[in-house]
């Protein structure tokens, strides 16, 4: 994919993410990874319902900018750390929708998904016989160190045995989802909205708190 291309896509995703109200006003950021490996994302301050290429900046695999002029997403380490984690991640998503939100202010370390059919918009779950926990990482504004308790979770999860979710979230603050490329990035962030939207509408019909 060349930055052009990117950039398109990025703008597209960003058009899509508005309309569905889940990155209002600057929040939110989009990234792609180019074909050498640097990282074309949204820079720092862009409203994601109005982008066009020029809001769109790249980045090496350490978040240095390219052009030292430019500021990107202040989390743009979570979006190379994904990267970094997942050679085949090509699409980061983040986003601010009022399910994951809310739905991670009132859970523990994990969200639970059981039995939905879309949970096989993730990798590796053909049938919606499954059980997904979601990690749910406290907020923190160092980013680095954020980063480095995602990188520590994951790898507690490959050492015992269990999936990694292509997605986590962060306590009252929002949902990092990525995929092989923008489309299936997309489609992994609706699946996942969806059914935090499920559980959050299941939890105040309970009238109690998350399992």
């Amino acid at each position: 994919m060349t930055e052009q291309e990117a950039a398109e896509a990025i703008v597209a995703a960003g058009n899509r993410l508005d309309r569905l109200g889940w990155v209002p006003a600057t929040a939110g950021n989009i990234s792609l990874r180019l074909a050498d490996g640097r990282i074309a994302i949204t820079r720092s301050g862009s409203h994601k319902g109005f982008l066009d290429a020029g809001q769109v900046m790249i980045v090496d695999l350490d978040g240095t900018a390219e052009d030292a002029a430019l500021r990107p997403s202040a989390e743009t380490l979570l979006h190379c750390g994904a990267y970094r984690r997942f050679p085949d991640a090509g699409a980061v998503l983040h986003g601010h929708s009022p399910a994951n939100t809310v739905l991670s202010r009132l859970s523990g370390d994990v969200v639970l998904l059981e039995g939905y059919e879309l949970l096989k918009a993730f990798p590796g779950l053909p049938t919606h016989e499954a059980t997904v926990e979601v990690p749910v990482f406290e907020n923190d504004q160092d980013i680095p160190r954020l980063q480095g308790r995602v990188e520590a979770r994951w790898q507690e999860m490959a050492a015992d045995g269990l999936p990694i979710p292509p997605g986590y979230l962060i306590r009252g603050h929002g949902i990092y989802v990525w995929g092989p490329d923008m489309p299936g990035a997309l489609a992994r962030m609706e699946a996942l909205e969806f059914m935090l939207a499920c559980e959050l509408a299941a939890l105040q019909a309970r009238g109690g708190s998350p399992a």
